[in-house]
């Protein structure tokens, strides 16, 4: 049974105590307040009976605020990262999934390669993706020639791209689903793009920004994950890249989403590599919870 107070709601087993109450001009607003709501709990407690206790948003009454937590000093951190990014020169810019397609291919042929491109470039370093994707592109990489080619030519194609065999079974899986559900096209949502072969959430939120050009979440590959927990910018240190993802979204603005991750991982690159990072190079030195 409900006992209502102006801004709780309880249930419990108080059918014979009381039909309801009103106790107070307030959330226990007064000393009597709490001592009436302090022997229903206990009664209810002898009895081996629950209460429970919800809220009521009343109109006038005030919002009630809780602290989102962000990083310190993470506005300057990224801005740190902003100039030092600034001349777009790291492998990322110049051989990563937004340069791995053909300009004037048709729309749907673009996005497959983009999705190609990111297949092939998981723990493999952005060199040998793109000397791979410029060897499918001159053999033909579209839905219907990567199914038109065997699998042991597919695999001296993508040779010596990590886990090769692996990736040539993915590819020709997924350009298999392309053509049967999706007229050769990739899907346009994450959860479409998941279904796929060999696809993550990763490769599902990059393909959305680069090929649809719809930021859906944020791709968080090694370096990117490496970044985040060494600037803290995660709450508690993750152990994976979707907790991270998970982790960032939780406080990054979602304006950010979409270039936080060409910022990082052109940094993770260039600056905080994973074995002898330059911090002494870096403008965050000063500000990096993991310096000194």
């Amino acid at each position: 049974m409900n006992v209502a107070l102006p801004f709780l709601r309880m249930t419990g087993a108080l059918s014979e105590c009381s039909p309801s109450a009103s106790l107070g001009n307030g959330a226990f607003g007064s000393g009597l307040d709490l001592t009436i709501f302090s022997c229903m709990c206990y009664v209810l407690k002898q009895r081996g009976q629950g209460l429970k206790v919800e809220y009521e948003e009343r109109e006038g009454d005030p919002a009630v605020k809780t602290e989102r937590w962000e990083p310190p000093d993470w506005r300057i951190q990224l801005a740190h990262i902003r100039e030092m990014r600034r001349s777009r020169d790291a492998p990322v810019d110049h051989m990563g999934a937004e340069t791995c397609y053909e300009p004037g291919a048709p729309a749907p042929v673009r996005r497959f390669q983009v999705l190609v491109s990111l297949m092939l470039s998981s723990q493999t370093r952005d060199e040998v993706t793109a000397a791979a994707m410029a060897r499918l592109r001159a053999h033909g990489c579209t839905v219907d020639g990567i199914l038109s080619t065997d699998h042991e030519a597919l695999g001296r194609l993508l040779h010596p791209v990590g886990f090769w065999r692996t990736k040539a079974g993915y590819l020709r899986r997924t350009c298999l689903v392309l053509q049967q559900q999706f007229c050769g096209d990739i899907p346009d949502s994450v959860e479409g793009l998941v279904g796929l072969p060999g696809v993550g959430p990763k490769m599902a939120h990059l393909a959305m920004s680069i090929a649809w050009g719809r930021v859906s979440g944020i791709g968080v590959d090694t370096h990117v994950h490496r970044v985040s927990n060494r600037l803290g910018w995660l709450r508690t240190a993750s152990r994976t890249a979707e907790q991270t993802r998970s982790a960032l979204e939780d406080w990054l603005p979602r304006a950010l989403w979409g270039e936080v991750n060409w910022l990082l991982v052109g940094f993770g690159q260039q600056k905080c590599r994973p074995l002898r990072p330059l911090c002494s190079e870096c403008l965050n030195q000063s500000c990096c919870p993991s310096q000194g």
